[in-house]
């Protein structure tokens, strides 16, 4: 199995990913196509310039479809490690706007919390291909 590895640094968000998390159709997708139920939040990080070029590639891969409910954008997930998270994926939105420098990791735990992260702290996220 193929991974690219993005690296970038924890940053704050703005809570949008929790209410997304949330959501019972989102919840059971995740589930059913990786293997987990969702801790209600997403970890935010923002990428280097060279990251941003490889995302760019992966928007144009076969993650693992998110197929969303009237009135809501698509998506697509890949499975990740980070750190010693085996069980992560990380999330790239279909919405219009979208952040080009930014990727938003969920597991089934709060991550944050879990490996002591605060905003600025380096990371490195290997995306399974």
């Amino acid at each position: 199995m193929r991974t690219l590895c993005l690296e970038g640094r924890i940053s704050s968000g703005k809570g949008e990913g929790a209410k997304f998390m949330k959501l019972p159709w989102v919840k059971k997708q995740i589930k059913e196509e990786l293997g987990f139920v969702p801790y209600p939040g997403t970890l935010d990080v923002r990428i280097t310039e060279a990251s941003v070029k490889l995302k760019k590639a992966l928007a144009e891969g076969n993650g693992v479809k998110i197929l969303p409910a009237t009135g809501f954008h698509r998506g697509k997930c890949f499975q990740a490690a980070f750190i010693a998270e085996l069980k992560c994926a990380i999330v790239v939105p279909e919405v219009p706007g979208y952040p080009e420098d930014l990727i938003e990791i969920i597991g089934p735990e709060n991550l944050r919390k879990k490996h002591h992260l605060s905003d600025g702290d380096p990371v490195e996220v290997k995306v399974m291909l």
